[in-house]
């Protein structure tokens, strides 16, 4: 096997409580102490990166592949991703209700001309003081607010109308590829069963003008 490049400086951070969960995860593998911990960029995640985490023999790294050191961790990251995760962090997500190993990277792939978001008609005066309105924005300040910031997101109630909720998300939801996930199975979901005069849940963002720079890493 051809000598692995070993780089001087971190191309890849590793936040203390990601480094306490990868040699959790090590500690369960047959003969772990051996192993390195490979990261690899394996194809997109909507507007991300989407990337594969694993453990092998660090003896596996070819000469262009860039090998860390951190501590008793071994860090190898295959030649072909090491461009694309270049000043990346590896931490834990803050979501407790899904935690794991994320990656937040400021590196982009490169992005296709995307259409205008479709316009949405909001109601123009949107009277947010009736108890209907009033109770579904409790909702958003007690529960959903608190949960999606773990993720730099938050929800705004812009109308209600009849039976209808407009909602607008900003942060780090916008342009998030989870967006519609967590409208319908979280924010949606929670606002019916807290206030049952709403009926329907509407996004009003315009996705088309950001991103989310968390991604749950796939881990092996």
């Amino acid at each position: 096997m051809t000598a692995m490049t070993e780089v001087p400086s971190p191309i890849l951070t590793i936040s203390p409580r990601a480094m306490k969960r990868v040699r959790e995860i090590r500690a369960g593998e047959d003969g772990g102490d051996t192993l390195a911990l490979w990261v690899e960029v394996v194809g997109l995640a909507g507007a991300e990166w989407a990337y594969d985490l694993y453990f092998d023999v660090p003896g596996e790294a070819t000469a262009d592949d860039a090998v860390q050191h951190n501590d008793d961790l071994t860090v190898v990251i295959p030649a072909e991703s090491v461009e694309r995760v270049q000043g990346a962090t590896l931490d834990m997500s803050r979501d407790l209700l899904n935690p794991g190993l994320v990656i937040v990277n400021p590196n982009k792939p490169p992005q296709p001309n995307r259409p205008a978001s479709p316009s949405i008609d909001v109601p123009a005066a949107a009277d947010l003081t009736g108890p209907v309105a009033e109770r579904v924005q409790l909702v958003l300040e007690q529960h959903i607010n608190p949960s999606i910031a773990s993720h730099g997101g938050t929800a705004t109630l812009v109308a209600v109308e009849d039976d209808t909720a407009y909602l607008r998300l900003g942060g780090g939801c916008v342009g998030c590829g989870m967006a519609a996930v967590t409208l319908t199975q979280g924010i949606e979901v929670a606002i019916k069963q807290a206030v049952p005069e709403i009926v329907n849940v509407v996004d009003v963002t315009d996705h088309a003008s950001g991103t989310n720079p968390y991604y749950e890493a796939a881990k092996k």
